[in-house]
């Protein structure tokens, strides 16, 4: 099913604040809240919208450095194996599959460089893992 504009107005709403009360959705968008229930209840069954998230604080999750790690692999490796690779590491806060040279992003979040070296040294003893890239984060904007 297409979405139309109230569904767009409410997604806008939802992605900058996923906690807010149907009511009060509603009221920015000009409908009540049992309305702006059911439309939320539809996309999440149509799939328009796959869940709810937070955004947390790197530094107050663990540690300051926070960087992007580009992971290349030798051959084809599917979604499903990328992700058993780096699953059991902690420090890996989101992965992507990516168009590019490389065939993964992940988001990794560690203490300091001595531990950030540590799970690269993990990553890059994954096998079928060619190569890795890494950019250090140096302020959010």
């Amino acid at each position: 099913m297409r979405t139309d504009e109230l569904d767009e107005q409410i997604l806008a709403y939802l992605a900058h604040d996923g906690r807010a009360a149907y009511a009060i959705v509603g009221a920015a968008v000009g409908l009540s809240a049992s309305a702006v229930k059911r439309r939320v209840d539809r996309l999440l069954a149509t799939g328009e919208i796959h869940g709810f998230t937070i955004t947390v604080d790197p530094q107050r999750l663990g540690g300051p450095l926070e960087a992007f790690v580009e992971l290349s692999c030798t051959g084809n490796v599917p979604p499903a194996r990328l992700r058993a690779m780096v699953s059991g590491v902690p420090e890996v806060r989101a992965g992507y599959t990516v168009s590019g040279d490389a065939d993964a992003m992940l988001h990794v979040v560690t203490a300091d460089m001595a531990d950030f070296e540590r799970v690269l040294e993990r990553l890059r003893d994954e096998p079928g893992v060619a190569r890795t890239r890494s950019t250090i984060v140096l302020t959010r904007l």
